[in-house]
């Protein structure tokens, strides 16, 4: 009895000790590709207070584990290698063995479903295949899931890249990865986090959207929304939607063949709305947050079709806002590479016809002018009328490539194709002059430059003449304008017959020199320049 007591009472003087399995996120396991020549933070869990050593290489990092069992440590990768290593993770008595470690070029690949698109879908696919066994290229291909409050952890798996792995790879992804392998000679690991149909703000944390207004409006309207939500009344609600549904599809299945009308899509289960995707930081939380920190060179980036409609924020705000973010979070200023919208929708025959889709392409191009670090791959040749899915994703992703190739790596090439630097009005025409224009700008086909447009003070726009002159310029005149201010390229969802390259092929980007109201009623910036010459 009196040994019970004792323990009793020693039991009641000391607090408890709580121990906590040795563990880290699914993203750090077997074949991970961790970014070369840098302190490459890894973290996890363990008994609190515990101390935690890691070996990669001979190579050994120590650290202890906070109050919370949290743990966070550098551990120096040194050179590419290609060779597989091991890195261990030990506390007390337990040990994580991670197998087949490469040391090369990490990349974060992210955006909406043109970034998701897997090779199984691209044009290239079976060329690919054939030449697929490539084990120094890796990618995680994260879960598409949603959260309310930022997350430490995703699932998801690493895998070599194989005839057997490669038809789930993004295929953007993969083209560029495959690029810098070929030219750097290095393994380059991708990890994938992307959701199709979801605009840029969901990508965002609602930290960073509350400092613009335009997009806190945005969050201030989900968070009233998810206030307001009953679920009960949701869930009957739904189930009241699904009872109709059902009972449309099966008299609708009675019907001759002739009659049937195209099926309505299936209700889909009641979300709260800061937990359903497309809301404003739900994927930040869910699919960004738990890799803030994984050394990597930089990100790419396919998204802006859910943002191309009129009334939307504007791009050249939304889309910087969401790079300073993530670039805060990971106290990293990394690269950060975008695709330019592709062609698409039936082709304008109109000059001076606004769309949205064209005017988010120009604010994206806009970006390369204010917000550091940043490229464009322009793909207005590549698309379809009718889908929204380009299936030639080579060129966007090796597109990309060169961008990482010229501005990370040094080489002395040209990465894009021509964008707009300047306008200069001579007597009745203006004279654009392009950067990236290679050894010269010229006509893709040989026929005579299109989908130039110009107009005068009046602000009619005409289709124009135009012909290069000298290496870098486009001079642009229509006998309808006698006295143009302002002159665009390639303005519409699909320019059809654009055809302005720059020596290596490369298309030039849209572009206008006015900053006229357009689509969403509001005037930008000037990153245009155009100088009267008389």
């Amino acid at each position: 009895m009196q040994r019970f007591l004792l323990f009793l009472m020693l039991g009641l003087a000391c607090p408890a000790v709580t121990f906590a399995e040795l563990s880290v996120p699914q993203f750090f396991s077997d074949h991970m590709v961790l970014q070369r020549e840098r302190s490459a933070p890894i973290w996890g869990t363990a008994t609190p207070d515990a101390e935690v050593v890691l070996e990669l290489k001979g190579r050994t990092a120590t650290v202890k584990a906070n109050a919370d069992g949290k743990w966070r440590v550098g551990i120096q990768t040194g050179k590419a290698d290609g060779s597989g290593s091991t890195l261990t993770i030990r506390s007390g008595s337990e040990t994580i063995k991670i197998d087949d470690v490469l040391i090369g070029e990490v990349w974060f690949a992210s955006g909406q479903s043109n970034m998701a698109f897997t090779m199984r879908g691209a044009a290239s696919y079976d060329a690919a295949l054939a030449e697929s066994d490539l084990p120094a290229i890796r990618m995680y291909n994260a879960a598409t899931t949603t959260a309310v409050d930022p997350q430490d952890d995703i699932a998801g798996q690493w895998s070599v890249c194989s005839p057997d792995t490669l038809a789930s790879y993004s295929a953007v992804a993969f083209f560029f990865a495959r690029k810098l392998h070929q030219e750097l000679g290095v393994p380059v690991g991708v990890i994938k986090s992307a959701w199709g149909g979801k605009p840029v703000e969901t990508f965002t944390s609602r930290e960073a959207l509350e400092t613009l207004p335009g997009t806190k409006r945005l969050v201030d309207a989900a968070i009233e929304a998810d206030r307001a939500y009953d679920p009960e009344k949701a869930m009957v609600a739904y189930q009241a939607r699904l009872d109709q549904w059902q009972a449309d599809a099966a008299e609708r299945r009675n019907r001759p063949n002739e009659q049937r009308a195209r099926a309505p899509r299936k209700p889909t289960p009641p979300k709260r709305p800061l937990n359903t995707e497309g809301k404003p930081g739900v994927l930040f939380n869910a699919m960004i947050h738990p890799f803030v920190g994984y050394a990597m060179r930089g990100a790419i980036w396919y998204q802006g079709e859910a943002n191309a409609k009129p009334g939307a924020v504007p791009y050249d705000q939304t889309l910087p806002l969401m790079i300073r973010d993530w670039r805060k979070r990971w106290n990293d200023d990394f690269s950060f590479y975008f695709v330019q919208l592709a062609n698409f929708r039936g082709p304008s025959t109109e000059p001076g016809t606004p769309d949205p889709w064209a005017l988010l392409q120009d604010r994206m191009r806009l970006i390369l002018n204010t917000t550091p670090k940043t490229g464009m791959a322009i793909i207005n040749d590549v698309g379809a009328a009718g889908d929204i899915h380009p299936k030639n994703k080579k060129d966007p992703g090796e597109r990309l490539a060169r961008w990482a190739l010229a501005k990370d790596h040094g080489r002395d090439i040209v990465f894009s194709g021509p964008l707009y630097r300047d306008s200069k009005i001579e007597g009745n025409a203006i004279r654009v002059t392009f950067d990236q224009a290679g050894k010269g700008l010229k006509s893709r086909d040989g026929e005579a430059l299109k989908r130039f447009e110009i107009a005068g003070k009046d602000r009619q726009w005409h289709w124009a003449d135009a012909k290069t002159v000298d290496k870098d310029s486009v001079l642009v005149s229509s006998e309808d304008v006698s006295e143009p201010v302002a002159v665009r390229y390639a303005w519409a969802s699909n320019p059809e017959g654009a055809n302005l390259v720059n020596s290596e092929g490369l298309p030039a980007s849209v572009f206008r020199s006015d900053d006229w109201d357009d689509v969403t009623g509001s005037t930008r910036p000037s990153a245009r320049k155009t100088t009267s010459g008389r």
